[in-house]
């Protein structure tokens, strides 16, 4: 696993914001390879921080290979390493290729219990009041490398026909259905948040660092709630995509998502 990746972000506020910021512009190429950084004083300047927390980033992007020191010409750009084996997902096509994914990728289990679901997962699910469900935590990898951190929550009445080990060895789709869950539609949304303490150790990234969160609820046949789903995901190993197509007449047209196709659907 390269440095650059692992993230070698520096203790403070004010310098691991710095850091995060420099180390996002390098690796969306916005700074290149040899590019030299403005000196400490001009860095402190821009972002209103101190020469000492500048030059404590700067150690942080060091520590991580995306810069150097060079005699003469200051602090330079390195080439980054490119991410090992990113996983890219069709938007129109997220639910079978996520449950596809499930099962080429490995799965570490990080917890494991039975609890009563905070009052909003309660209501995705349309649980009665007292109702416990099973929560799950686990870490996706890819390679060996972490890319996504899933949180599950699954009604009891369902999440007693497998076991811990079921769910660390088998994606949960595959159980829901060994369940004789229908699986019928899911509603979700996409966001982003910012990694905090746990899921940055689990991800191996630093706190703070972005992520992509993607929030999905699952219903049966019966419209009934059987699956609570918060997946996090490193951003520089997994991206979501979407095609468009520019559609309608004259000062209507607009762009619109292409629809899924069937056979990819089904796959």
């Amino acid at each position: 696993m390269s440095q650059a990746i692992a993230g070698q972000a520096p203790d403070g506020t004010k310098a691991q914001r710095v850091y995060l910021l420099l180390r996002d512009r390098i690796l969306a190429g916005q700074l290149a390879a040899g590019d030299a950084l403005p000196g400490e004083l001009r860095l402190a300047e821009l972002h209103g921080v101190s020469r000492v927390t500048i030059r404590r980033a700067l150690d942080g992007l060091v520590a991580d290979g995306l810069v150097e020191r060079r005699v003469g010409s200051g602090t330079v750009v390195c080439a980054p390493a490119a991410p090992p084996g990113q996983i890219i997902a069709d938007f129109a096509t997220l639910i079978p290729q996520l449950r596809r994914m499930g099962e080429e990728t490995t799965a570490r289990l990080l917890a494991f219990s039975y609890d009563l679901p905070p009052a909003p997962i309660a209501a995705a699910l349309g649980l009665a009041d007292g109702a416990r469900v099973q929560r799950a935590v686990r870490l996706r990898l890819s390679g060996g490398l972490p890319f996504s951190h899933l949180t599950t929550h699954v009604p009891e009445r369902i999440a007693q026909g497998y076991s811990e080990a079921d769910l660390a060895t088998t994606p949960l789709f595959r159980l829901l259905e060994q369940r004789g869950v229908v699986l019928d539609h899911a509603r979700q949304a996409v966001s982003a948040i910012l990694a905090p303490p746990d899921v940055a150790q689990a991800l191996e990234v630093v706190v703070g660092a972005p992520l992509i969160a993607l929030t999905r609820v699952v219903y049966d046949d019966r419209g009934n709630g059987v699956e609570h789903l918060t997946a996090l995901y490193r951003p520089d190993r997994f991206s979501l995509e979407m095609m468009l197509a520019r559609v309608g007449e004259a000062d209507a047209r607009h762009w619109a998502p292409v629809p899924a196709n069937p056979a990819k659907m089904a796959s």
